[in-house]
């Protein structure tokens, strides 16, 4: 048997040291170093036998290239070789039958794809992930779904299931092990297209002496499943914890292996989850999927922009709509701005879903361009709905609320602000500026604010609609002008 090996490993940025040390010279960490012994696999478990063991039957074969190492890039079509166009075209998905899912994935499934989803406990990620299993079979007959919980007993997992009123039909296998080994025993008998780990920090590997969820056994484990993955072309689901900073828990390693990122999201007290792709190999980036808890498990949004904007019949002071973009998709939000006299030496500047240092520089903007007192007032601002935005493209919007309450006048009801404040008190354009209005359309506003820079082909078009009413400046003081007509 081979000798042990003993290493110290930082619990925080996984650097690995020969003995202990109080300080990590990495991450400057005190007392985040523990024992990591590992084992050298003796009976064919190291990731070469893994990628062996699991090989895809279409790379196998006595004249298959793949099983000298290297393979040649295969001519395209028009005959030009390695010609990048043809790579989104040849890529295999198939549907997991939720449209929200499907569109923060990128389009659907990838056969041999990695994906890590994180988010805080009781979100529902194993709920979005027996609902996906669901969908997958529903929509494809011959598929299997391997469903493994390091949590959960079985029926625990049969009950939920139950509940949300699915059924396996032999599609769907249920697996309680913490064991990484005896998982690939199952996957070789099931031979599943699709398995899901719920969740990574529970399961360990018996070729890493140290506890489930330290970042050797993570490490290795993601090493392995992911070789599991482009081996056997089976697409890996891997649920990941989240520390209390909201990132997900272990080395960044862990992200930069896997092809996906997703994390599910969702405020204390309310119904709805935000799902948002933050890595994406087949897809778009940013994307936001939006989803609703209720009795029977999670129900897609189809209207998102509805969960955001109040019902209300008269227009109030220190609110504005603004259209952000979550990834190709537009929203329209509420945002609401409170400014009120302060009795402090420093007035507050609170911000919540908007970062505060971008409400502080528009409030400076504010101050310089169009005279407001904002220096001896406290201003408070809100993202209704609890949506987090960090686009440019809402100052417009920001800027009107904040004047809207330190002026206490109304702005016209069925308004949308759309437009990034420069210092100097410019409104600039902002990019798919078409996509934001046909969705405020949609939403029935009749009144776009734009900047002037806006391209004459875009404000051309939107004229001979004759459904909306288009207010365009080039600077943040002919907002006045707009609160003066109404």
């Amino acid at each position: 048997m081979a000798k042990p090996k003993t290493q110290y490993a930082c619990q925080n940025c996984d650097y690995f040291t020969a003995k202990w040390l109080g300080k990590c010279p990495s991450c400057d960490e005190w007392n985040s170093f523990i024992e990591a012994t590992s084992i050298a696999p003796t009976d064919g478990s190291t990731l070469a036998d893994v990628r062996e063991q699991f090989r895809s039957p279409k790379s196998q074969g006595t004249n298959s290239q793949f099983s000298e190492g290297w393979v040649e890039l295969t001519p395209t079509e028009d005959g030009s070789e390695g010609a990048l166009s043809a790579a989104p075209q040849t890529l295999a998905r198939f549907s997991t039958g939720i449209s929200e899912l499907n569109r923060v994935l990128g389009g659907g499934l990838v056969t041999d794809g990695f994906t890590l989803l994180g988010g805080d406990p009781g979100i529902g990620k194993s709920t979005l992930l027996l609902q996906m299993a669901k969908g997958v079979c529903t929509q494809n007959r011959d598929i299997k779904v391997f469903y493994v919980s390091g949590e959960e007993s079985i029926d625990q997992i049969r009950g939920r299931a139950h509940r949300l009123g699915i059924q396996g039909k032999g599609q769907i296998f249920l697996g309680a092990e913490t064991q990484l080994e005896k998982v690939f025993a199952s996957i070789q008998q099931l031979c599943p297209q699709i398995v899901v780990i719920d969740s990574l920090q529970t399961f360990s590997t018996s070729f890493v002496q140290s506890a489930p969820g330290s970042v050797s056994q993570v490490r290795d484990i993601t090493a392995r499943l992911m070789t599991l993955a482009k081996s056997a072309g089976i697409a890996v689901w891997l649920v990941g914890h989240v520390t209390k900073e909201g990132g997900i828990a272990g080395p960044k390693t862990v992200e930069h292996m896997v092809d996906t990122v997703l994390y599910f999201e969702g405020e204390g007290g309310q119904s709805y989850r935000l799902l948002r792709t933050v890595k994406n190999r087949f897809g778009s980036t940013h994307e936001l999927g939006v989803f609703e808890m209720d009795g029977e498990g999670l129900r897609e949004v189809v209207n998102p922009s509805s969960l955001f904007l109040s019902e209300r019949t008269e227009a109030i002071a220190g609110t504005s709509i603004a259209a952000p973009l979550e990834g190709t998709r537009p929203l329209l939000v509420e945002l609401q701005a409170l400014v009120t006299p302060s009795g402090l030496a420093v007035p507050r500047r609170t911000s919540v879903g908007i970062d505060s240092s971008r409400i502080s520089l528009i409030a400076a903007i504010l101050e310089k361009h169009m005279k407001l007192p904002l220096a001896e007032q406290d201003l408070f601002f809100n993202v209704a709905g609890g949506l987090k935005l960090n686009e440019p493209a809402c100052d417009l919007a920001a800027a009107a609320a904040i004047w809207s309450s330190s002026q206490d006048k109304k702005l016209p009801l069925g308004s949308v602000f759309i437009g990034e404040l420069g210092l100097t008190g410019e409104v600039r354009r902002v990019p798919q500026s078409e996509s934001r209005i046909q969705e405020a359309s949609r939403q029935g506003f009749k009144t776009i604010v734009l900047p002037k820079s806006t391209p004459k082909a875009l404000l051309e078009k939107i004229q001979r609609d004759k459904k909306t009413n288009l207010f365009l400046i080039s600077r943040i003081e002919e907002l006045k002008t707009l609160f003066s007509s109404n």
